[in-house]
């Protein structure tokens, strides 16, 4: 069982490698093929865990990254596929498979706007429904600090972006 950085770290590993094989194969747009892997090398880098999954995990990671990238920088990829201890071409290796279930998140987190204006986070369960998302955004405390004696007139939930309230 993944822990919740675990499961977040291999959420972001798959993420990527869709967003990789769309640019790759469909748009032809390399420069963010090429971002998309340095913000996962960079989520690996702040990712610490020395338990057997989470090395796994970076592996999984390293192994995707130099595979995405090896149609880009064919010869330093075969170079960084050797060092990592694989023994055929990184050329004729396969592309990498995103994970759909990988990608199931368990929570979101929303942007909480005030009259339109960023005032918050909330983390809520990603199936939670308009009201729940509502009563948590009230609940959160520098919202309460602006809404203070005035009266909620309407709550805006965007699914999976941010929750507006309109105070009066």
């Amino acid at each position: 069982m993944l822990s919740d950085a675990q499961k977040a770290f291999r959420c972001k590993v798959h993420e990527t490698i869709s967003k990789v094989s769309d640019d790759v194969g469909r748009r032809y747009t390399f420069n963010t093929a090429i971002a998309a892997n340095m913000e996962l090398l960079n989520e690996l880098g702040r990712f610490k865990d020395d338990s057997e999954q989470g090395r796994a995990l970076v592996q999984e990671a390293l192994d995707a990254a130099v595979l995405m990238l090896s149609p880009i920088v064919p010869h330093i990829c075969q170079e960084l596929w050797q060092a990592m201890g694989h023994s055929d071409a990184v050329v004729d290796c396969r592309w990498p498979v995103a994970d759909e279930s990988a990608m199931q998140k368990d929570s979101i987190e929303l942007v909480v706007q005030v009259n339109g204006k960023m005032r918050g986070r909330i983390s809520v369960a990603a199936d939670a429904s308009n009201e729940v998302i509502t009563d948590v955004a009230l609940a959160e405390p520098n919202v309460k600090r602006f809404m203070e004696g005035k009266a909620l007139r309407k709550a805006i939930v965007v699914p999976g972006r941010l929750v507006n309230l309109v105070v009066a």
